[in-house]
């Protein structure tokens, strides 16, 4: 399947990582019928986060999308382990949380890097509906976290 999702993310350069285990009492994703729910996945590699602290105070906003780009990558990882990237039919929703610092407003522009890079993946079925939202904080002081809705076969 040389036109799938694996060998889309090696063509824009990217591997999947292991699976990040949760930090506290859940599973990182879990199927119901046809869809899979990714909990919400930090911009973490190999259990460490990239990045602390808030956006718009330390974090710049591009950081910070490229931070949304590897929770989406780890959100893959998640989907991959579980039921299999080439079993997705469409990416139906993305959440994405900004740790925002106070005043900071562009807070979809850094979901971007994620939403960005599940239409690189997969094309029209990465097209999604999305939540966007600044919050005080998140886990770990994660600048970052992003969560999926995707309907497989």
């Amino acid at each position: 399947m040389s036109n799938g999702p694996h060998a889309k993310l090696a063509e824009l350069g990217h591997t999947l990582p292991e699976v990040v285990p949760p930090v506290a009492s859940y599973v990182p994703a879990v199927q119901s019928g046809q869809l899979v729910y990714v909990s919400g996945q930090l911009p973490s590699v190999e259990g460490k986060l990239l990045a602390t602290g808030k956006v718009g105070a330390g974090v710049s906003a591009e950081q910070a999308k490229d931070l949304a780009q590897r929770c989406a990558l780890n959100a893959l990882a998640a989907i991959d382990s579980l039921v299999g990237l080439e079993n997705v039919v469409k990416i139906v929703k993305v959440g994405g949380f900004v740790a925002a610092a106070p005043g900071f407003t562009a807070v979809p522009g850094v979901i971007n890097g994620a939403s960005d890079l599940f239409t690189a993946v997969f094309g029209e079925a990465g097209r999604h509906a999305r939540s966007a939202v600044g919050v005080a904080e998140l886990p770990l002081d994660a600048p970052v976290e992003v969560e999926v809705i995707v309907e497989v076969s």
